[in-house]
């Protein structure tokens, strides 16, 4: 049966020091961002201390993966409570963003192409796509193509999910870990 062609972003679905740590943790974002972030997106630290989504192969260090914010509204002056920051949205006072950061949690990720067993282990990076604006979803996927040795993540698995965990055809689910995490020092490193 043919993998299903729906991608969902990053699915937190273990940690690899067994620890159930579905927790978040709290981080800003810049009113007037130009670019929206939505929940299952992967996060980069930029400087002053903001976050924005991790969409370009090779990106930086990615922080976590993007989980929802809150914020109070230009506008209306009203909280809102939002699975996705809208791009370019302008906001009263801090916009406060729900991060899972655990450099050692596991994501569930659609790929772009098809992958083999041989590729468990490799490097690769992202496929990003923007996410809908109606159900706040990302819709950001791994390539099917390994990347550099510095690519963002870990391929260490395969799905579960029986309608999407055939090796071989396009759009299969794989387990990924980050590999170039904001908290993970790096080998050699001080």
């Amino acid at each position: 049966m043919a993998n299903q062609d729906k991608p969902f972003g990053f699915k937190l679905v273990g940690n690899l020091s067994g620890v159930n740590n579905h927790r978040v943790n709290e981080y800003n974002i810049e009113s007037g961002s130009t670019q929206g972030i939505f929940s299952g997106d992967p996060v980069k630290m930029l400087t002053g201390g903001f976050i924005d989504v991790a969409d370009a192969a090779g990106d930086v260090k990615i922080l976590g993966i993007f989980r929802g914010c809150q914020y109070v509204d230009a506008n209306s002056k009203e909280v809102v409570y939002s699975a996705h920051f809208p791009a370019a949205k302008t906001a009263t006072g801090d916009i406060v963003a729900f991060v899972e950061d655990n450099p050692n949690n596991l994501y569930e990720v659609q790929c772009t192409g098809s992958l083999a067993r041989t590729d468990i282990g490799a490097n690769v990076d992202i496929a990003y796509t923007a996410g809908s604006t109606v159900s706040g979803q990302s819709k950001a996927e791994i390539a099917s193509s390994s990347g550099s040795g510095t690519a963002n993540y870990r391929l260490v698995g395969v799905s579960k999910d029986s309608e999407n965990n055939e090796l071989g055809s396009a759009n299969v689910n794989m387990i990924v870990k980050i590999n170039e995490h904001a908290y993970d020092q790096l080998a050699g490193g001080v």
